[in-house]
């Protein structure tokens, strides 16, 4: 005789969730590798201007698009050292941390508060990047540009995730409400971030019309 089991495993559970482990992994397996590559480009790129300062990175394109005249910054170095190196060190971090959720492994609740933290470090610190690449030294770098957009998708979906399963303390009704359209919140965030460097660079984009 057979006895029908009716109660779901946690596996089973999270496959029906929309904010599930598969989805997240992903985005963090993704993402990480993707802002590794990015990071390893720019930290190649910034030694070869250092070696030779008349070097012209590959990302230099025209007067906007131009990581030369970032790399040559003050802000290229905010601490000390060439940016791209946190990206290195912590990246890759972050792709074996989405390995790990894509198989299946449980990590701790301070795992996912430590992540957490980063991910509020990184976005913070290219939002500051941001504002100095489009106010201060008036041009923009393609592979930072990457690292922006990675970083974006990667806080919103740590934090959604973190709120979604309990690591960071919240009212479940907007939680509910912001899971339901998570990749909505990422998407609006690029809009706007896109429309600030429109405007602010509209003087040359209007040449290229």
């Amino acid at each position: 005789m057979s006895v029908a089991l009716t109660e779901e495993t946690p596996a089973d559970a999270d496959a029906g969730a929309v904010l599930s482990d598969r989805l997240v992994g992903w985005v963090l397996t993704v993402g990480g590798l993707v802002g590794a590559l990015a990071a390893f480009v720019l930290t190649v790129e910034k030694t070869a201007l250092l070696k030779n300062p008349a070097y012209v990175p590959s990302c230099s394109i025209n007067p906007v698009l131009s990581c030369g005249s970032i790399m040559s910054t003050g802000q290229a170095e905010a601490f000390g050292f060439a940016n791209p190196l946190i990206g290195l060190v912590t990246f890759p971090v972050v792709a074996a941390t989405g390995a790990a959720v894509l198989g299946r492994v449980r990590l701790p609740r301070w795992w996912w508060l430590a992540l957490q933290a980063g991910a509020v470090f990184g976005v913070g610190f290219v939002h500051w990047l941001f504002f100095q690449s489009l106010y201060r030294i008036g041009a923009l770098c393609p592979y930072c540009m990457v690292v922006w957009v990675v970083m974006v998708v990667l806080f919103t979906y740590t934090t959604l995730y973190n709120l979604d399963r309990g690591h960071l303390p919240a009212p479940r009704r907007p939680v509910d409400a912001l899971v339901r359209v998570h990749s909505a919140v990422p998407t609006l965030w690029l809009l706007i971030l896109a429309v600030l460097i429109g405007v602010q660079f509209w003087h040359y984009w209007r040449t290229l019309l």
